[in-house]
């Protein structure tokens, strides 16, 4: 045996014990993975020493080759269980770390609850909504002709004076009621149409325990051959009974520019009578404006404030309550 064969066998047992050692004192897979480059990569330690076969006999490099391709094996042997250790060992402190503990006591978050004037507009839409009706959305910021003109109030009309609004600088406003929501249904829609509108509306008024300037409406709308006022009467009186119970209702004659005839509806409520919503027969002008034959079709319509409701219904005695967003109040609900 040469003096370059023993001095050969010599590095791969000692690089052997060194890999050994070093693999067995690894503690995670990124530093495991270094050393097995290291020691087995194609510049690693184990061919470095094998690039000085070439200095042996022929009789010789088989020896060596054995001797290496048993180094090899044991290196990988301890590189694949450390590895199987790491993996373990990780999963388990994962699952140490995100073990929950039943005994402790939970996070207490209160339960969520609808608010009164959202409550109540479901309500109503679900009554509408089995009746026949579609829900109807539209911009609360208007232009002049869909709030006014084409519900009939021009310019110079007194009824104007009513609904005191809320004037942009480009010359639109906002919204007074959802009846422009019915003025660009109908534009998009051919009848018969029945329709329900709900939504934020604005007025210049003051704010006392009975207004706001901002309020919620709910309107409906419906357009067919032959509808008379009877037909209001008979869904104004369902809705009630629905939204009330059956308790005695009166229709009184008013006054509405969109509407001929036109009626206030009063509920016999707590032994008094209380007002509650206006409606009434379109007019033909409304018709017209929106390119339907009023010869051929007729339409009623009607209209409520969602907050007179909740007063009424969950007896509040002032409306700024129930914007005021005060738990309080709204946990009563």
């Amino acid at each position: 045996m040469t003096t370059q064969l023993t001095e050969i066998e010599t590095q791969l047992t000692e690089l052997r014990q060194t890999a050994t050692e070093a693999i067995a004192t690894t503690e995670n897979l990124e530093k495991l993975e270094e050393l097995r480059i290291n020691y087995l990569g194609k510049k690693g330690q184990v061919s470095k020493i094998l690039g000085a076969m070439g200095k042996l006999s022929p009789e010789e490099r088989p020896k060596v080759g054995a001797i290496a391709n048993q180094v090899k094996q044991a290196i990988q042997s301890n590189l694949d269980q450390k590895r199987t250790n790491l993996k373990t060992a990780e999963i388990a402190a994962k699952l140490q770390a995100e073990t929950l503990d039943v005994s402790m006591p939970g996070v207490y978050r209160p339960q969520g609850k609808i608010h009164p004037l959202n409550n109540l507009i479901d309500r109503a839409l679900d009554i509408f909504i089995g009746l026949g009706y579609t829900v109807a959305t539209g911009p609360e910021m208007e232009t002049d002709y869909y709030n006014f003109e084409a519900l009939n109030t021009p310019p110079d009309h007194p009824a104007r004076d009513m609904q005191d609004t809320f004037y942009l600088p480009d010359g639109n406003l906002m919204r007074t009621h959802t009846s422009s929501v019915q003025i660009r249904y109908m534009k998009n829609h051919e009848p018969p149409i029945r329709v329900i509108a709900p939504g934020r509306v604005y007025r210049r008024d003051t704010v006392d325990a009975t207004h706001a300037a901002v309020f919620h409406q709910l309107e409906l709308l419906a357009v067919d051959e032959g509808l008379r006022f009877s037909d209001l009467k008979g869904t104004i009186k369902e809705f009630l009974r629905q939204m009330f119970g059956d308790l005695p209702i009166r229709f009184r004659a008013s006054y509405f520019p969109f509407t001929e005839p036109s009626a206030e509806v009063d509920l016999q409520w707590n032994g008094k009578w209380l007002e509650v919503l206006g409606c009434g027969m379109v007019d033909p002008n409304v018709l017209e404006a929106v390119g339907y034959d009023s010869e051929k079709y007729t339409g009623f319509a009607a209209g409520f404030g969602v907050e007179r409701f909740a007063m009424v219904l969950h007896q509040i005695d002032d409306i700024r309550r129930v914007y005021a967003s005060d738990l309080r109040f709204l946990q009563q609900f």
